[in-house]
C-alpha cells in the first residue's frame, strides 16, 4: 500500500477506452478498462506510488487533465487512443508537464493500419509500452517507478 507521500502517477485514458471489454475485443483483449485501472493501481502499490486515473472521450478535457497533473504528479501514464496519432494540443500539453511521461497502447499501432504508425505523444514522452495487451498497463507502471528512481539516484 502505498503512503501518503507516495509520488504520484497520474493514467489517463483518452477517447473510447471506456468500452474496452466491449470494442473489438480481439484486438484490445476481453479487460474493461476498470479491470486495467486496477492491475495499474496493484502495481503502483507495489512499486510504492500513488495512482490516480481519469477517463475522457474529449481532447480538450484530456489536456485539462495533464494540466492539472503540473506541479503534483510525478508522472503520467498516457493511453490516448486516437488522440495519440494527431492531437498536438496533447502534444503540447505533455511537452509542458515537466514530470516523466509513458505513452501506453494496449495494441501495437505500429502493426495496424498506416494511419497509427505516427505518435504525436511519443516526442515528449520517454517512452512507450505497446502491443503486449493487459500487461502494458502494470509494465508502464513498472517503467514510471524504475524512471523515477534513477531520477532520485542522479539528483
Amino acid at each position: 500500500m502505498s503512503s501518503p507521500d507516495a509520488p504520484l502517477v497520474v493514467l489517463l485514458s483518452g477517447p473510447n477506452l471506456d468500452l474496452l471489454g466491449e470494442r473489438e475485443p480481439e484486438i484490445y483483449g476481453p479487460d474493461t478498462l476498470a479491470d486495467h485501472v486496477a492491475a495499474a493501481g496493484a502495481e503502483a502499490s507495489r512499486c510504492g506510488l500513488a495512482l490516480e486515473h481519469h477517463q475522457t472521450n474529449h481532447e480538450g478535457e484530456l489536456v485539462d487533465l495533464v494540466h492539472d497533473a503540473r506541479g503534483r504528479a510525478a508522472a503520467l501514464i498516457v493511453n490516448a487512443g486516437a488522440l495519440t496519432h494527431y492531437s498536438w494540443s496533447l502534444h503540447d500539453a505533455l511537452a509542458a508537464f515537466g514530470g516523466i511521461v509513458v505513452e501506453l497502447h494496449l495494441s501495437n499501432p505500429a502493426a495496424r493500419e498506416p494511419w497509427r504508425h505516427t505518435s504525436v505523444v511519443a516526442a515528449v514522452s520517454q517512452g512507450t509500452i505497446a502491443g503486449f495487451g493487459a500487461l502494458g498497463y502494470p509494465l508502464a507502471v513498472q517503467a514510471v517507478a524504475r524512471l523515477l528512481a534513477e531520477r532520485t539516484a542522479g539528483a
